[in-house]
């Protein structure tokens, strides 16, 4: 029998994503529409400490993300996202880590830890397109 909503709920209390694209391309606005609201998210380390958003401002500003911090919206705390680094021309670093990330996700045994979903941000003449990628 199939696990109602409810029960999907109780079980993941975190619906965990990844979302992947260029540098720069919109991504936290992207998630901002997403979640319904204009704040910024608050942001976690690995282990759950809050990381002051002032502290990484400029390297946000920049595009630059480090994979395993948590940002979460509070209008939306049941969503967990993840932002990847950017991919630019050439970036192996960027692609090989983020590749690491969703191995060590993939495979661990704590489901609440685990990536549910991958959405790919592409911008094109202000269009954002979302592909979902079956966590599999």
């Amino acid at each position: 029998m199939p696990l109602s909503a409810q029960d999907v709920r109780k079980k993941f209390r975190r619906f965990r994503i990844l979302v992947v694209g260029r540098a720069n391309a919109g991504k936290t606005t992207l998630l901002q529409k997403v979640c319904n609201t204009t704040e910024k998210p608050l942001i976690f380390d690995g282990k759950g400490e809050k990381i002051d958003a002032d502290v990484v401002k400029s390297s946000v500003d920049r595009g630059y993300h480090d994979i395993n911090n948590e940002l979460v919206f509070q209008s939306n705390p049941g969503f967990v996202f993840h932002d990847s680094c950017g991919f630019e021309a050439g970036g192996v670093d960027e692609f090989k880590k983020m590749k690491q990330f969703v191995s060590e996700r993939a495979s661990t045994r704590r489901l609440n830890e685990r990536i549910h979903a991958i959405w790919q941000a592409i911008i094109s003449m202000r269009l954002y397109l979302i592909v979902l990628y079956p966590n599999g």
